[in-house]
Formats: C-alpha cells, structure tokens, sequence
C-alpha cells in the first residue's frame, strides 16, 4: 500500500506538537506488534484521540488506518487526507462494508484502529463498547490491543470550546498487552471494556496535572471529583 500522505501527516503533527510544547508520554508502545495485522482499541474523550493513538505505533514504525464516521470523508480538507492515509469509513447505517474492508486490512497486514464507544464519552469513563473490534481481531486471528488516550480532551471535546493552542499540555497514551479473544468468546467484549478502564484509570492516576480551582474540574470524571457528568447522565 502506498503511503505518500501519511508520513507528511505525522511529520506536521509532530512539529505542531513540538510548538505548543506538549507533554505527551506513551507506556507500553512495545505491546503492539511490529509486523502483522492488529486492532489496537482505544477509549474516546476528544475528537483529536486518532491523531494521538497513532503516536503509539510509531515505536514499531506502523501505521494505524482508522475506523472513522463517514462525514470526516467528506470533508472539503478532511476527505482528502482521511483517504490518503488509507483510514476506514464508516456508515453506521449499513457497518458490513466497513467491517469488510477492515477485516481485509487486517489479512493484508495492517494495524486497524478502533473507538468501540463509537461516540465521546463525556463522563470521561469508558461506556459500553461496540463487538466489532473483538470481532474482527478473531476473525483475522490478529492480537488486539487494549490502550487509553487523556488529556486529549482539555484540547478538543464535545460540549467544550476548542483549546486546539493551548500549550504544555499533558498527554498521556497507554497501551495494554495484547488479548486473543475467541471466534465463540462471548466475553471478549466485557474483557476489552474492563481492560480498556484498568488503562484509563492508570492514565488518570499518573496525570501529572491538576484543575487550577472547580472552574477548571470540568475535564475530571466525577469519580474523581471532576465535574464531568456521571456515566448514566452522559447523553450521547
């Protein structure tokens, strides 16, 4: 597969990162396999979370090519670019052609990425989860791999104003050891999600910031003390 797009992507991405001097820490890059087809599955809590997921692979000198709504493709400057990098549209009023084309990119050796909250999770926790990453992981018979992006959302999230300049921001990306889950595993679901919040709660644990007062705890689940709605109030 030819990859022109992609690389000037991620070199853009890296110098922006450098210029507002982001904090960004990934754990765990050396679970994600360096050749091979993968699903790496990862919370959501920001529309910037597949730019930074990504940086995850770049350990292994993969490229991740993303599952994502099939409005971003059509996207005046978006569409052009989500199709130069190869990335997976998605109709969520008719999945089998995405999934297919997934389960394809996954036999050709690719490293799929999956958001199985489908939508942003506003109370900063993992909802529940679509089957479709567990699905196509044991259909493929390729490892998938549980990670938790944070941070991501004081930059960009729903029902928040965009802070896409905001600088020293921490960022912290973890990634879990890979699962096998079963063609007939009816648990591999429960196991991703649990596994998926274990990651996310490390995240939040190590986050190396703190609300500056309770006008700025919004970006907090309220477990935590945050402001963020609780898991049953969030609406999607």
């Amino acid at each position: 597969m030819s990859d022109l797009v992609y690389p000037p992507v991620i070199g853009l991405a890296k110098a922006l990162f450098r210029a507002l001097d982001l904090r960004i820490t990934v754990i765990g890059a050396e679970h994600l396999p360096r050749t091979g087809g993968a699903v790496l599955a990862s919370n959501h809590v920001s529309y910037l979370d597949f730019i930074f997921c990504g940086l995850a692979a770049q350990p292994s000198r993969r490229l991740v090519r993303f599952m994502a709504k099939q409005s971003v493709f059509k996207h005046r400057i978006g569409g052009p670019l989500m199709r130069g990098m190869h990335h997976i549209p998605v109709d969520r009023d008719a999945g089998l052609a995405s999934y297919k084309a997934a389960l394809a990119a996954l036999k050709d050796g690719e490293v799929v990425g999956v958001f199985p909250e489908a939508t942003i999770s506003q109370s900063f926790t993992v909802k529940e989860i679509k089957t479709g990453a567990t699905r196509m992981a044991a259909a493929a018979n390729v490892p998938l791999v549980p990670m938790a992006v944070w941070g991501t959302q004081r930059m960009w999230t729903k029902g928040h104003p965009r802070a896409l300049t905001r600088r020293h921001t921490p960022i912290s990306i973890v990634v879990g050891e890979p699962m096998r889950p079963g063609r007939r595993d009816d648990q591999a679901g429960t196991a991703l999600r649990a596994r998926m919040q274990e990651l996310l709660d490390q995240a939040q644990r190590d986050y190396p910031d703190k609300p500056a007062d309770s006008a700025d705890n919004w970006w907090l689940p309220a477990h935590l003390g945050g402001g963020a709605p609780a898991p049953e109030a969030t609406v999607t």
